[in-house]
């Protein structure tokens, strides 16, 4: 990163958080949820008492590191996470959250990602890098550089900006560079505050609903939306080259309903054409017709094992686990109809559930393969549900829940 980058994040740690709160809550988000990252980058087969080394490159204030430190503390697994942030003043945040959790799996370094050879060289199972690569100079070298430090089986997990979702940020950007460049950042933030009291009903920024961030976050929040030193945003056929360049491929994008064009369309004329695409046309299409994408978050694994990457529900001894909550809960919570509502920057999609939907729900705890949960189900119908009827209804429910990003795979059964 360049010298006023690193000197945005001293004075300003992004995201403001207070360590004094992690007595109260854990933050949990993608990337870097545990079960997501056994989903979508070990085919749900990781086996959570082998030695763990993760990279949390550009680490922040803690966000990902905590979460991910917490879930693999909470599990058991033997870990070290490393650290890696320009930010002293991010660092001193992140470091003391982690000592009001007690946390002893995670070794704090101060340092660009582009130092990484140098300052922690890999090999690591995973990488965390989320909201770091669209602030480079350079993001595909910084990728790069992060993908030979994989394991060969590896994985990284990927947030960058959207731009669709993001439009007016850049309009707004460019006039407040014109206008002080180079002043202090007082200076700099007041100006910021003027000129969104001025913009008239017709700009694009005005007009975008879904920026919250200089509302929601103060200075620290409007600094880093709108007075930004380095930033650009990706659609999707952006990140897919940016990530192809590196050689990786992209295992899942999440939330996998929000990139799906039958989320947002019903014209069977319209899906038939789209079906012919492939999966990241198909993303791509979404993203036009959804408008509302501010971020990307991905996986992505070295390409030659991009197919085995990804959890599938053939096997039985695959252990359906909800990211939240438990089965019981969760069939309790469902509506009348059958039905399953996602919301997201304003819009709502609804995913028709199977008639067994409860039934299955209530018997997944984490710990059931799927070929108990058959059984068990099979017997309280009856003996009448036979293993292709059966598949058929988890398939349709899994289909759902995990579009939805409720619901994963994995054969440890101590997810």
């Amino acid at each position: 990163m360049t010298e006023r980058v690193r000197a945005q994040y001293e004075a300003y740690p992004y995201p403001p958080r207070d360590p004094r709160d992690e007595t109260k809550r854990l933050i949990e988000g993608s990337p870097s949820h545990l079960l997501e990252i056994n989903h979508y980058v070990f085919g749900g087969r990781r086996d959570s008492r082998q030695p763990f080394r993760a990279l949390i490159a550009g680490g922040g204030t803690g966000d990902g590191a905590i979460m991910l430190a917490q879930h693999l503390a909470d599990r058991g697994c033997p870990a070290e996470l490393v650290y890696l942030d320009v930010s002293t003043a991010a660092r001193a945040i992140a470091e003391a959250r982690a000592r009001q959790r007690k946390l002893t799996n995670i070794r704090f370094m101060t340092g660009s990602l582009l130092e990484l050879p140098t300052l922690a060289p890999g090999p690591y199972d995973y990488i965390d890098c989320c909201g770091v690569l669209h602030h480079l100079p350079d993001p595909a070298a910084g990728l790069a550089i992060l993908a030979a430090a994989l394991k060969d089986n590896g994985g990284i997990g990927l947030m960058v900006y959207g731009a669709l979702g993001r439009t007016g940020v850049y309009h707004v950007q460019a006039i407040l560079r014109r206008l002080a460049a180079d002043e202090a950042d007082a200076a700099r933030l007041d100006l910021a505050r003027r000129l969104l009291k001025q913009l008239p009903s017709t700009n694009w920024f005005a007009r975008n609903p879904f920026l919250h961030d200089h509302l929601k976050v103060g200075d620290t929040g409007l600094y880093d939306l709108l007075l930004h030193r380095q930033d650009r945003a990706y659609t999707v056929p952006e990140l897919a080259g940016l990530v192809g360049s590196a050689g990786l491929a992209i295992t899942g994008l999440i939330e996998p309903w929000r990139y799906d064009p039958a989320s947002y369309l019903s014209d069977g004329a319209l899906l038939k054409r789209m079906s012919s695409l492939d999966r990241l046309q198909r993303a791509a299409m979404a993203e036009l017709v959804a408008g509302n994408l501010k971020v990307h978050i991905c996986y992505a694994v070295k390409a030659g094992r991009a197919a085995a990457a990804v959890a599938q529900p053939q096997d039985p001894a695959m252990v359906p686990v909800l990211r939240e909550g438990s089965g019981v809960e969760s069939a309790k919570s469902l509506k009348p109809g059958g039905a399953l509502t996602a919301r997201a920057d304003g819009l709502e999609a609804r995913f028709a559930l199977p008639r067994l939907a409860g039934p299955i729900l209530v018997r997944i705890d984490g710990r059931r393969t799927l070929a108990d949960i058959h059984s068990d189900l099979a017997i309280a119908e009856g003996g009448r549900l036979e293993w292709p009827a059966f598949k058929e209804e988890f398939d349709r429910l899994y289909g759902v829940f995990n579009t939805v990003n409720k619901m994963f795979l994995s054969r440890d059964n101590n997810p």
